[in-house]
């Protein structure tokens, strides 16, 4: 069963501008994995953001702010960071997920390779012409968190969705530095409004459970790039990171623990208790 059908289709209720004052807006900053449109026109892919809106009711709207091809810096140097926490309002939810466009070699600078590092290490780089000091991924994550929570909203920090583990035939694990990072970040910050979901734990056990042929025929453009289908179904692995932990968010959502736990999702997946999910 698709994760959209677990639930009635909700009308998709415009963005946080234009949202009654009583409604919560959950906002989401990230890259094409989880933008309008995924991986751009006529490519066949979605983001996974675009399905979270199913999973809960009238009292919350989506405000997907996330797009394509950005990092964790180059969404903060564009100060589209800055244009979500503008309007933000008390009682919000931020969701922040990169990770996809991150990497790479500062030598051959494309704006968006962060510094190396987990901490308050900086780097020093001319992109486009202007000299930057480039920051660290938690570094990224941290003052975009505090934006946040200065407005008074909680924010989640996720570890990125994977590419496809499956595209060799053999549904394989995938780690990466930025998943302990995006931790990291939530552990440093030690606030009672950031919360971390381990977003590709849970999407690497549901690709695991669904089989190669079922997820690979579900990244119509490469293997970073989702489908609908396999879009809906990381949008159900984060919702279920959620009922899994401990937020007031999960606690909202419309699907049971046990309706997703029962299903190719999979169980909960025990975390570090140091730092809230």
């Amino acid at each position: 069963m698709g994760f959209h059908q677990v639930w009635q289709l909700l009308p998709l209720l415009g963005l946080a501008a234009a949202a009654p004052a009583a409604m919560t807006t959950i906002h989401l900053c990230g890259d094409s994995t989880m933008a309008k449109g995924g991986g751009g026109s006529g490519s066949g892919s979605e983001g996974w953001g675009e399905y979270l809106k199913y999973s809960f009711g009238s009292d919350y709207v989506i405000h997907n702010a996330a797009i394509g091809g950005r990092s964790a810096r180059s969404f903060t140097r564009e100060g589209r960071f800055t244009e979500v926490a503008n309007v933000v309002k008390a009682g919000d939810w931020v969701v922040i997920e990169f990770g996809h466009n991150d990497g790479g070699s500062l030598s051959t600078d494309n704006g968006r390779t962060d510094c190396p590092g987990e901490g308050a290490e900086t780097c020093q780089t001319t992109y486009n012409g202007v000299q930057e000091t480039v920051l660290t991924y938690p570094a990224y994550y941290k003052n975009a968190a505090k934006l946040f929570l200065d407005k008074g909203a909680k924010v989640i920090l996720n570890s990125p969705t994977p590419n496809n583990i499956c595209e060799s035939g053999t549904c394989v694990n995938d780690v990466s530095r930025f998943d302990y990072y995006a931790w990291h970040a939530a552990a440093e910050l030690n606030n009672p409004n950031v919360y971390h979901v381990p977003h590709k734990q849970y999407a690497v056990q549901a690709m695991k459970n669904l089989g190669a042929s079922t997820v690979t025929a579900n990244y119509p453009k490469d293997h970073t790039h989702t489908g609908p289908y396999m879009a809906n179904v990381m949008a159900g692995t984060f919702v279920l990171g959620l009922k899994c932990g401990t937020t007031a968010l999960g606690q909202a959502a419309k699907n049971t623990t046990a309706s997703l736990t029962s299903t190719f999702y999979g169980a909960c997946i025990p975390q570090n208790s140091t730092v809230p999910i």
